[in-house]
């Protein structure tokens, strides 16, 4: 717990819904020091990454971890993330800025799971893209279901707070790392984050605070578990405990048999994973010519310096573990850094 000075106003408090974790982090109007943070475990989703976390599940969990911590008022920002978002690349004929809106609804209109009249749809749009002859607009679409933003928003409503923004995942993502820029060079830079997930992994390109490309792929804590299930004939929960626990303790105190024995049963996803990564990578270079990539930072509950070294093995690029928590003096407790990355942003996300 973290004291918090009264005469200081504080920011919104930013709640992340994991698969497996509810984590509200809330700081300073500045943005400088933590006022409080707090996670608390979500009931196990069982063996289907697909399924997200019960309603009633979630409004016990976001009452409890409320509950005895120093969080000041009652503004929270809401974040959408991978279960759901609809989110793909388009490219929209160059237009005016008038009708750029109307062109993309007509394109998303087709693509979306979901009926266009039941969906908010917002889009980013990137850069000018030659595709044969014709110049075009790269646009990033983002859209979600209707019923089932208000279905969330009217639980946070109900809990007794008030959601004064609905952010993403992607968007979160980028504006806590963007955060700690503080040369120009790498506001200049090119970066790809990759936050490793429960269900899946979310990759995002950008270029100083600039979106260039989301993406996300159907790998993540869930497909490690099960591997590692089938690999050491154990008990799905049990697989996860152990891999989790491999995973928390410091280098010097990890069982060199176990971890041989984890890293051969997830090779085959971290395979996966790696050539999902390479071929946004190759997108990109395609795409946005001019700048290369400089590192990719990873980060998400499933992020450890292990994997950063697994993975940063089957690439050129600089790979390195993100530290979202590195700013700031944290209470004790909280787990793995990189876990703390979209919570961080959504704290950091200014509202009027």
């Amino acid at each position: 717990m973290v004291g918090w000075i009264a005469s200081k106003r504080c920011g919104p408090i930013g709640v992340d819904v994991g698969s497996r974790s509810l984590k509200l982090v809330q700081l300073d109007a500045t943005g400088a020091q933590m006022v409080e943070a707090a996670r608390w475990e979500l009931p196990s989703v069982g063996e289907n990454p697909e399924r997200s976390v019960r309603w009633e599940d979630l409004a016990s969990a976001l009452q409890q971890s409320l509950a005895g911590r120093e969080f000041q008022g009652r503004n929270v920002v809401l974040c959408l993330g991978a279960d759901r978002l609809f989110v793909q690349n388009i490219r929209i004929p160059k237009s005016p800025p008038e009708d750029v809106s109307r062109l993309v609804l007509q394109e998303a209109a087709g693509r979306l799971p979901f009926a266009i009249d039941q969906a908010t749809v917002r889009f980013i749009e990137t850069v000018d893209v030659r595709q044969g002859d014709a110049v075009k607009r790269e646009v990033i679409v983002l859209a979600c279901h209707q019923p089932t933003l208000d279905r969330l928003l009217g639980l946070f409503i109900e809990a007794g707070l008030k959601p004064v923004a609905v952010d993403i995942e992607p968007l979160a993502l980028l504006r806590c790392y963007a955060s700690q820029f503080r040369r120009e060079e790498d506001r200049a830079q090119r970066v790809m984050f990759v936050h490793i997930g429960s269900g899946r992994t979310g990759i995002v390109i950008a270029e100083g605070g600039m979106v260039l490309f989301i993406k996300y792929v159907d790998i993540g804590g869930y497909d490690m578990d099960q591997s590692v299930a089938k690999h050491l004939d154990m008990r799905l929960p049990d697989a996860a405990a152990l891999r989790r626990q491999a995973g928390d303790r410091k280098q010097d105190q990890r069982d060199p048999e176990i971890q041989r024995s984890l890293t051969e049963a997830i090779r085959g996803s971290l395979e996966r994973l790696a050539r999902e990564i390479e071929m946004c990578i190759r997108y990109h270079s395609v795409t946005f010519r001019g700048r290369p990539l400089s590192r990719v930072v990873l980060g998400g509950g499933e992020a450890t310096q292990e994997l950063v070294d697994l993975l940063g093995a089957t690439h050129d690029l600089t790979f390195e573990l993100g530290n979202p928590l590195r700013s700031f003096q944290a209470p004790p407790g909280l787990g793995r850094s990189a876990q703390w990355d979209i919570a961080m942003g959504l704290a950091l996300r200014e509202v009027n």
